[in-house]
Formats: structure tokens, sequence, C-alpha cells
């Protein structure tokens, strides 16, 4: 009979404490960095943007004034001459990107201790360390792009360079966490799925940021014609919309019908325990969640809290997509080389 040789020990074995450290660490960060992304949306649905017309201060103060008694009396010209005309002090808009900048200081700690923690895996595997260190520096610029964000007045393609940093921040985090569990991802039924399935989460990626990316578009299509009808009338905007709302619309079809293939393929080949076969379900769920905020905000005018939520259900769709990608690569990997061990095991007679 033939007996399936184990993975040889590592030279610079892990404890399994430092592997779960590293773990718990990656998730919180990842769920921190959507926790952003979706009061991102936020600013930008209530108008909060320029709340805080400098950075890293708000109104020139670490911690930013209750009132308008507070300012100087000609504040308003004194960012008028920074190139902000129209800066008036509200209270609220300005402790939402506040809150929100505060929360962007949390990420980078969040992400500064994956990356002390990812030290474990130098030996192991070296990959880890070095996307951990990627995404810490990849949340620098992040932190500088969005003061560039706020000097820009809020310049439409900053905004949208913003929010595929952020995607891209996620993805290295993605990727850094299910590297560092290759060793124990399922195998299960991994190798009756077509191999066309991994062309199929790279293009269902694609469509995902390609379609968000056209969102960014529509959204800032909505703020124009919002302010040229001072936020009233809200049954015309759809109508004085851009092609590319239409385009965006019909295209979610597209992604939808591509998603339900994948999703049934993956249902049906793999066992109900296997990580895939749940993530599938976790993604079918965000497309229906996400197209049905889109038909309201298509029949409802764009109510303010359908927006942010379209976008954070369309951010967190690509996230499942590429933690698919990555464990279907990775579970893949490991079924070859645990069925390449298997056969040059040598003969043992019984």
């Amino acid at each position: 009979m033939r007996h399936a040789i184990p993975y040889p020990l590592s030279a610079h074995a892990m404890d399994s404490s430092q592997i779960y450290q590293f773990r718990r660490l990656g998730m919180a960060t990842v769920l921190a960095v959507y926790i952003l992304i979706l009061v991102g949306g936020a600013v930008r649905a209530t108008g909060s943007g320029m709340g805080c017309p400098d950075w890293p201060t708000c109104f020139g103060r670490w911690i930013p004034p209750t009132s308008e008694q507070q300012l100087p009396d000609n504040y308003q010209q004194i960012y008028a001459d920074r190139g902000y005309a129209e800066t008036r002090f509200n209270a609220t808009k300005t402790w939402i990107e506040y809150l929100n900048r505060l929360l962007g200081v949390s990420i980078g700690i969040f992400i500064l201790l994956t990356m002390i923690s990812s030290r474990h895996f130098r030996h192991k595997d070296p990959t880890v360390v070095k996307v951990s260190v990627a995404a810490f520096l990849a949340v620098c610029f992040q932190g500088w792009l969005g003061s560039r964000v706020v000097a820009s007045n809020l310049q439409p393609g900053m905004i949208t360079l913003h929010m595929l940093m952020a995607q891209l921040i996620v993805a290295m985090l993605i990727y850094a966490l299910v590297r560092s569990q290759r060793d124990v991802v399922p195998t299960t039924g991994i190798n009756k799925l077509p191999a066309v399935v991994n062309k199929v989460l790279i293009a269902v990626m694609a469509m995902t940021l390609i379609q968000m990316i056209m969102g960014t578009q529509v959204r800032e299509s909505v703020d124009i014609i919002a302010k040229a009808l001072n936020n009233s009338s809200r049954e015309l905007w759809v109508e004085r919309l851009h092609i590319i709302f239409y385009v965006h619309r019909s295209f979610s079809s597209l992604i939808l019908f591509t998603n339900l293939w994948l999703v049934w393929k993956l249902w049906k080949t793999l066992p109900a325990e296997h990580l895939l076969r749940k993530l599938a379900v976790v993604l079918m769920g965000l497309l229906v969640a996400t197209i049905l905020l889109g038909v309201t905000m298509d029949r409802l005018h764009f109510p303010a809290f359908a927006q942010p939520l379209h976008l954070w259900f369309a951010s967190l769709i690509f996230g499942v997509q590429f933690a698919m990608w990555n464990l279907y690569r990775a579970s893949l990997r490991r079924h070859s080389n645990e069925t390449d061990l298997t056969f040059a095991a040598p003969q043992v007679a019984n």
C-alpha cells in the first residue's frame, strides 16, 4: 500500500499562537478597513468631505471646534485666500469628517500591529512579511492621498483614486491572511472544479472594479446635478444623468449572471464544510443586497442612506471574490502537493 508523506517540519517551526495572533490581527484590520470605507461613503453622502478644510488639523485645531464662535471672525476669508471660497462651519459635518480621520489613524495602527506580527513568518514564508510591510506603506500613502483629496477641494479623480487604494490595501491584507493559512486550507473536492473557475474568478474581480469605477463616475454626476438643483427635485436627477449611469446599470446584469455561474459551480461541486462554498453563499447575498440598493437609488431618487451602503457592499463583494481566488489557488496547490507526495512515497509491504 502507499503511505502519504507528511509535510516536513520547518527548521523554524512556528508556534500556533503566533499564527493565531497574526490571523486575529489581520482579520480585525480587514474589518476596520471596511468600517472606514463605510464611514468614508457616509462622509461623501452627507457632503462632509470639506467639513475640515485643512489637513492634518481641522480649522487649525487638532480637536475641531464645536461652534462657529470658537473660530476667528474672518475665518471664511482666511480659507477663501487658501482656495476654499465657500467654507462655512457646520459642526455636524466637521465632526463627521474628523471622526473619519480618527478612524483612518486607527487603521494605520492596526496595520502597523499586523506588520509587526508578521515577523513570525520571516523564515517560514517571507512573502507574508513583505506583503504586510507593503500594506503598511500603502496605508501611509493613503493618508497622504487623503490630504491631497482635501487640498484638491474634493476633485473627482482624486476621490476615485482614494477609493481604489482602499481596495488595494484590503487585497494585500487578505492575500497575507490566506497565504499564512495555506498549509491548512481545505482541499476536499477542489480537483473536481473545472480549470476555468480560476479565469472566471479573475474576470468577476475585474468586472467588480470596473463597476465600482463607473459607480464613482455616476456619483460625481449626481453631485453636480444635486448642486445645480440645490438638492431639490430629486425626481429629475436620473433624467439628467450621463449615459454612464445606464451602462453601469446594464453591466450589473452581466456581473450577476457571471457570479451566479461561479456560485452554482462551487455549490454543486464542493462539500458543505468547504470554506469556498461558504464564501460563495456570502458572495451571493452581497450581490443581491447590492442590486437591491441600486434599484432603491433608482426608484427612490438617490436616498442618502443607500449611497454609502451601495459602495460598501461593492467593496465587500470585491474582497470576498479576492479571498475566494486566493483560497482556490492555495487549496489547489495544496491538493497538488499532497498528490505528488502520495505518489512519490515508496511502496511498503503489508
